[in-house]
């Protein structure tokens, strides 16, 4: 990973635009019609699922939940947390990137960014949440990507072999998704350390990138996340 992340880093904006826009487009799709198809497997069960969520959100428990305060703060840190690492919405990052965009009409390139964190967190993160209670394995031991490939593993329909070819693909979409992220976020911290440092620095820190993209690989995922959270 750290390998390909330099081949394309050290190339610049347009090396990092050019696989992007190769890879983002066809992978989004395809997860959503892997998760479209998870839902029509079991769309007799699509009412009481959106009933469950509703439940939970509203019932007495979750009320006396919130009063108590930890659990309400908790809840809200995550989903912050988790909001801005999904689509960047009010984070400040992808304008960083948006700027950078060749456009006549400086609004049209707004409205382009907002579609990014419509698909992202209210079509993706939806179709995924859904799946996951849907399927019921949200209700074990697992958590993270890997509660999401036992939810592709047990789905049965009439393709025999999508509880094999399920799981397989969304590793592969899960690498890709964080190999394009990889490579924003190298752009973002390009624009920033230039500012401070000088355009004539940039390989330096180019190369100080890609270090951390091969240590992330010997850590634990809480402690990526953890650290995820701080810097953002």
């Amino acid at each position: 990973l750290a390998v390909l992340v330099a081949l394309v880093v050290f190339g610049g904006l347009q090396s990092i635009s050019n696989v992007s826009t190769k890879i983002v487009p066809f992978m989004t799709v395809a997860y959503i019609a892997i998760c479209l198809v998870i839902l029509v497997s079991s769309y007799n069960l699509i009412p009481q699922t959106f009933a469950l969520i509703f439940k939970g959100a509203f019932t007495g428990q979750a009320a006396a939940g919130g009063f108590l305060g930890a659990t309400v703060a908790m809840a809200i840190r995550n989903g912050i947390a988790r909001g801005v690492f999904s689509n960047e919405s009010g984070l400040g990052s992808a304008p960083i990137a948006a700027a950078a965009a060749k456009t006549q009409w400086p609004a049209e390139q707004g409205l382009i960014s907002m579609t990014g964190t419509f698909i992202d967190s209210i079509i993706i993160c939806t179709l995924t949440g859904v799946s996951l209670i849907i399927t019921g394995v949200w209700q074990g031991d697992l958590n993270g990507a890997v509660m999401t490939q036992a939810a592709f593993a047990s789905v049965r329909t009439a393709c025999s072999a999508f509880p094999n070819i399920g799981p397989l693909f969304l590793t592969v979409s899960l690498s890709l998704f964080a190999f394009t992220t990889i490579l924003g976020w190298s752009y973002y911290g390009e624009r920033c350390f230039e500012f401070l440092f000088g355009a004539n620095k940039i390989n330096i820190f180019r190369c100080l990138f890609v270090a951390m993209v091969l240590l992330g690989g010997f850590l634990k995922l809480e402690m990526v996340w953890v650290i995820a959270d701080i810097v953002n």
